[in-house]
């Protein structure tokens, strides 16, 4: 698994929406702890909740599977907000089938991860559970905003820590200014977290 500190970092940071919540930004409508429902498949939304939510909570995360940005803000409102879910439903789903998932897609994107401390392999599962595992496109937005994602691959194959640390810092450059200021304190503690 990964260390108890990195744990806290990621339930810390994702904060825990027990009716439907819109955190901004490219996000779409999120339950639990960080559970986006924009970017996951109506195939893996009902494998994930089916068992633990009743069937119009159900149907209406299915709607908002692809929803992202205004699109998934649009999905919440007052008729949509009562669709809740139990504070034991977000910590199973979290525990036995969200991070697990984005520990292995960690673990899949950078090669030799599993060869460094438990609290790097946290921080870094962390970084992957908030912004994914893509690299980018080269000629597209993404390839400039997905930099460091790529710049951190040969480094945490050589298991340089100070280095990887510093990269995760250096992504802040794309939150500044923009009133997201909790992901640039995410992104120090990851790096915190590695240091320590």
């Amino acid at each position: 698994m990964i260390s108890q500190k990195a744990l806290d970092l990621i339930v810390d940071s994702e904060g825990c929406d027990l009716s439907p919540a819109w955190p901004g930004g490219a996000s779409g409508v999120t339950y639990g702890y960080g559970y986006d429902l924009g970017y996951n498949t109506r195939e893996q939304i009902q494998k994930d909740w089916g068992s633990y939510v009743n069937g119009n909570t159900l149907s209406f995360m299915l709607l908002c599977s692809g929803r992202t940005g205004l699109a998934a803000k649009q999905m919440i409102n007052p008729s949509t907000k009562i669709l809740r879910i139990t504070q034991q439903a977000a910590e199973e789903v979290f525990k036995n089938k969200t991070l697990p998932r984005f520990r292995k897609l960690a673990l899949d994107t950078y090669p030799n991860l599993e060869n460094l401390p438990e609290d790097t392999i946290g921080a870094i599962t962390s970084l992957v559970f908030n912004r994914g595992a893509s690299f980018g496109i080269q000629g597209q937005p993404s390839w400039d905003s997905r930099k460091e994602m790529r710049e951190l691959k040969p480094l945490i194959e050589q298991g340089d820590l100070k280095a990887i640390a510093d990269k995760i810092r250096e992504m802040s450059r794309l939150w500044e200014g923009k009133g997201l200021d909790g992901l640039i304190t995410r992104r120090n503690n990851e790096a915190d977290l590695i240091f320590s």
